[in-house]
């Protein structure tokens, strides 16, 4: 994730930090224009039937968030969402159906999905049986008995306009809120981290339920709707457009994203052949800035981390100027600075770390952002002929001031999500581990790691003893004072 932040604490240090060209934090607040909304009324297609066979790939290890402990709930293991969506750009009208296949991990009387209470439930069956159900803001209820270990498919069709939910952050890129967001042009666009996911399906909105999806998106023509995954059929007809996706490998609900507006595909490929589409705006070509580097960027990083562990993939633009690693298919603001290299750097290192490897808790969003701040500022070292130390001398000074503001960045204020705390601390330390351990096991490390756990979930405890395993030291004391110490440690580089 990369986000503009504003606080009154780090107004100074980010100021100097966009003027330098450095970091994750936008500063650019240009829009791209939009065309005007297309007319007619759309109704989503009938969910598939077919669900993938191999769907034990997607069980995980659910578990009641530590930081944000109401969204998701661990009595459900989600394995496959079927979303069809009907976006309406007149009414800002969504009309819906969704197929959620589950595995129960609990024998009880019910079980609970989030879903916002803005959408209206117009038929909710499990098994093919109606069942009752209970709500209350994003809480859904649903009153039918489970067994631990059998599997349910629930099927909902609902209504209504999405509404953006609020987010625990005081960062300025937040106020919108978390989800789904609709522009003064009626197009659509979704960002849920660290939950959102809830405004416009029913999920269970937590990192480490991982599960496949397969969307079936309509919309007036010539609009088009946007998923992850492959783009496998689109079809035009009555004045309505169909795009269907598949991806492939599970992912967590924050890592999905759905977007409807006037989009045309670029095309391009990386070295080593993976296929790339960056989704700009049709009536804006320059809004894609440097995004037609992410073959490029995919070919330097597959140096570091090893191949790129998806099959596809893809930059979606919206009309903002924030970022997200939306899986295989990345969430950027048409804005220079969020249309960067260092950025398509950022976004894309997370697809080894984030994306492949997702932590299964939110007091471990450092293992994301601090990697992908690392292989960003290594990627920007590079381009600027200085070393990595200088790098990161360039940026110790930014760590102090927002670990003093948002906490350490394995312990911080729940209610400064993302702040930079979890980026540049996370970042220093690496290089620190680096220095400790040399280049050569380093770089052996951030290789392995995603390789041996592609498409896991993964906490700090395993990942912090799976690091010790393979250097042969007792790290204890070095990771605690850097993820939960109330000061920056000491340097064995810079200041």
């Amino acid at each position: 994730m990369f986000r503009r932040i504003r606080t009154e604490r780090a107004a100074a240090a980010l100021l100097a930090l966009a003027l330098s060209g450095c970091g994750i934090f936008a500063v650019d607040s240009g829009k791209a224009p939009a065309a005007p909304p297309p007319s007619g009324s759309a109704t989503p297609a009938d969910p598939g039937t077919d669900v993938p066979d191999d769907l034990d790939e997607a069980e995980s290890e659910t578990r009641e968030d530590s930081v944000y402990p109401l969204a998701g709930d661990p009595s459900v293991d989600a394995l496959h969402y079927d979303l069809s969506l009907a976006w309406t750009p007149d009414s800002d009208t969504l009309v819906a159906t969704e197929r959620l296949t589950f595995r129960s991990t609990a024998d009880a009387d019910h079980f609970q999905l989030d879903f916002d209470d803005a959408l209206t439930i117009d038929s909710l069956t499990v098994d093919g049986k109606d069942a009752s159900f209970d709500r209350s803001d994003k809480d859904l209820v649903i009153n039918h008995a489970v067994k631990a270990d059998d599997e349910y498919t629930l099927v909902l069709a609902y209504q209504g306009t999405p509404e953006p939910y609020p987010a625990p952050t005081e960062r300025s890129d937040f106020t919108l809120g978390e989800g789904w967001h609709i522009t003064d042009e009626h197009q659509v666009w979704t960002i849920q981290e660290p939950y959102g996911a809830f405004t416009w399906y029913a999920a269970n909105d937590q990192p480490a339920d991982k599960a496949f999806y397969d969307f079936t998106l309509t919309v007036p023509a010539p609009w088009t709707g946007i998923a992850n995954g492959k783009l496998t059929d689109t079809t035009d007809s009555d004045g309505l457009r169909t795009t269907t996706w598949h991806l492939d490998e599970p992912a967590s609900s924050y890592l999905v994203t759905v977007a409807f507006g006037d989009y045309t595909p670029a095309h391009l490929e990386s070295a080593s052949g993976v296929p790339v589409t960056i989704w700009g705006p049709t009536d804006d070509p320059e809004a894609s800035g440097d995004t037609g580097y992410a073959g490029e960027a995919i070919d330097w990083l597959e140096n570091y981390l090893g191949p790129y562990p998806f099959d596809t993939f893809g930059i979606l633009l919206y009309d903002g100027d924030s970022g997200m690693e939306t899986q295989t298919m990345v969430t950027l603001g048409a804005t220079p600075y969020a249309t960067s290299r260092a950025v398509v750097v950022h976004e894309l290192t997370h697809h080894w770390y984030g994306d492949t490897v997702t932590p299964t808790d939110w007091r471990d969003l450092w293992m994301n952002e601090g990697m992908a701040m690392y292989l960003q500022g290594m990627w920007e070292a590079e381009d600027e002929g200085i070393s990595i130390d200088e790098k990161m001398d360039s940026w110790a000074g930014y760590e102090a001031e927002s670990r003093e503001y948002s906490g350490p960045p394995g312990d911080y204020d729940p209610q400064k999500f993302g702040d930079g705390n979890v980026y540049y601390g996370p970042a220093l330390m690496w290089n620190e581990l680096r220095r400790k351990v040399g280049d050569d096991v380093f770089f052996a490390l951030i290789r392995d790691w995603p390789q041996e756990h592609a498409s896991q979930s993964a906490d700090r405890e395993e990942y912090l003893s799976w690091i010790e395993d393979r250097t042969g030291l007792e790290l204890t004391s070095f990771f605690d004072d850097w993820l939960l110490g109330e000061t920056t440690p000491p340097r064995t580089s810079g200041g």
